[in-house]
């Protein structure tokens, strides 16, 4: 009685359309998942998220889970993700691309899953990493320890939404460091961000990773940009 007069008063709505979701919908509709442009890059020898990094740097593999489209239901959930602090989202996809990804963990030797990570001033000002929900359904589903210490960001930046492929290679330059990298000397490290779009900000990080001896870096990313 109380439950259902709350959905009267606050209606749950779809994160993906703002329709109004059923008693057995959760996150996005029904609607919404038959149309989540999913990329099957798992499935994929060469794919567009790989392509970001050839020649640029050495990676195991590359995937995204969805393509991003201006205007679209991703766009809508990354908004909601990364914004309006609906974490929940991150899970909600987390843990149906790992159902995508089952057997992972054993094809590539993952050791750790390392999420792109936020500077302290900006992690303070939004509270959370958008993408340490999606790192952490991954990392239960797909058994791969979960690491946000290792990798960290050195210096505050300004969002760069609006900036070129080139600004961005030019300020993400050594942007990021990793602590005791010593440590994890031969670790095979999945590295995992929300949206693609040039690529610098992960080939950053990348780079980083990759000075810990015979270390190696694959990359997920939750959406791909279209162009």
């Amino acid at each position: 009685m109380h439950k259902n007069l709350l959905k009267l008063l606050f209606p749950t709505l779809c994160y993906g359309c703002k329709d109004l979701l059923l008693n057995n919908e959760k996150i996005i509709c029904s609607s919404c998942i038959h149309d989540l442009p999913l990329t099957h890059h798992h499935l994929l020898n060469t794919n567009d998220t790989m392509n970001k990094f050839y020649g640029i740097v050495d990676l195991e593999f590359a995937y995204s889970m969805l393509y991003f489209h201006k205007e679209g239901i991703v766009q809508n959930l990354i908004h909601q993700l990364k914004y309006k602090g609906k974490q929940e989202i991150g899970t909600y996809l987390g843990l149906n691309y790992a159902l995508l990804l089952k057997g992972l963990k054993e094809k590539h030797k993952i050791d750790t899953i390392i999420p792109v990570p936020l500077h302290p001033k900006r992690l303070k000002e939004r509270t959370y990493n958008q993408v340490e929900t999606f790192c952490m359904a991954l990392s239960k589903e797909l058994d791969i320890p979960y690491n946000n210490n290792l990798l960290f960001k050195n210096e505050y930046s300004k969002t760069q939404t609006k900036k070129n492929k080139f600004e961005r290679q030019v300020r993400n330059k050594n942007l990021f460091e990793v602590r005791n990298g010593s440590e994890f000397k031969g670790k095979h490290f999945l590295l995992i961000d929300d949206v693609i779009t040039t690529g610098a900000t992960l080939e950053s990080c990348a780079k980083a990773l990759l000075k810990i001896p015979k270390a190696k870096v694959s990359v997920i990313t939750i959406a791909y940009t279209q162009s």
